[in-house]
């Protein structure tokens, strides 16, 4: 393990820090705090086909030692953001990762054959997604749907492939192995656990859509255990997230198996969160910077 020249795969990032896809935006409002050519990598704000709008208000809720979300991928789709975003980030040194969402195989097949044109260093695929040929069911809880959806993208691109995986599942195992075994460069886990919450006032859910993803540090030993897991069966890199607050966070998970890491939950609290958990590293790992 050490701080630079982190090889994913044929991903070359000049440290393990990334941040994770839906809480960093595109980068502008981070970039007022610090220059974001310090991280090794940034995973965009999640990528429609079509522009959305998102989910209903509230959507979000505070919980004890972490957060539920349900968002619902608003995001401006992908063409307005190789228009708009990826010049903007092409002003700092890191690396982009485009992270896509589609309810249909087709959806993701027709986002990467976009992206392989474009000047992004990956692909990141989030298989959490809800596939609706299969009555909402997510693609990354049944390893055949996973395989199925991870050959369809690497066989429409030569870009770097990650694949993002959904931890509402019985054994990560077998969803693991399935994505390298279909073509994935690269693994990115954990995303957020199916959570829900009440006000008691009301009595009634706190988020609109009832039921969302937790993230935070309440999720950091599931990640930890998930990554763990997961390194005992594949022999690609993984980046680990899930929790990470501090430099101690992420070594947890690099000793758990994971090559990088992805900062999420952290820069909501803390928008310096992820340069604070890149420079606490250095008394753990090795570096040339």
């Amino acid at each position: 393990m050490q701080m630079n020249n982190v090889d994913l795969n044929g991903l070359i990032l000049k440290n393990p820090v990334t941040v994770a896809s839906g809480t960093f935006g595109f980068g502008r409002e981070f970039a007022d705090f610090y220059d974001l050519g310090l991280l090794g990598a940034i995973s965009v704000k999640g990528l429609t086909l079509k522009p959305r709008e998102g989910n209903p208000v509230p959507r979000l809720a505070e919980t004890p030692m972490g957060m539920i979300n349900s968002v619902g991928l608003q995001n401006p789709g992908v063409e307005a953001f190789i228009r708009d975003e990826i010049p903007f980030l092409r002003k700092f040194d890191t690396k982009i990762i485009a992270n896509i969402n589609g309810n249909t195989l087709e959806e993701y097949v027709e986002m990467a054959k976009i992206l392989e044109q474009e000047d992004v260093d990956s692909i990141e695929v989030n298989i959490s997604c809800p596939n609706v040929k299969s009555g909402g069911m997510a693609f990354g809880t049944d390893p055949l749907m996973a395989s199925k959806v991870t050959a369809a993208v690497r066989n429409v691109t030569s870009k770097h492939m990650i694949v993002k995986l959904s931890p509402n599942v019985t054994d990560i195992r077998t969803i693991a192995k399935a994505a390298e075994v279909s073509g994935a460069n690269c693994l990115s886990m954990i995303n957020t656990i199916t959570g829900m919450a009440f006000d008691l006032k009301t009595r009634r859910p706190i988020i609109a859509n009832r039921i969302g993803g937790l993230s935070g540090p309440a999720v950091k030993p599931v990640g930890v255990r998930m990554v763990y897991e997961a390194a005992s069966v594949v022999s690609i890199p993984i980046i680990g997230m899930g929790g990470i607050m501090t430099a101690e966070d992420a070594f947890e998970y690099m000793l758990a198996g994971a090559a990088a890491v992805a900062v999420g939950t952290g820069n909501l609290v803390n928008p310096m969160c992820a340069p604070e958990v890149l420079e606490g590293l250095k008394k753990y790992l090795p570096m040339d910077i």
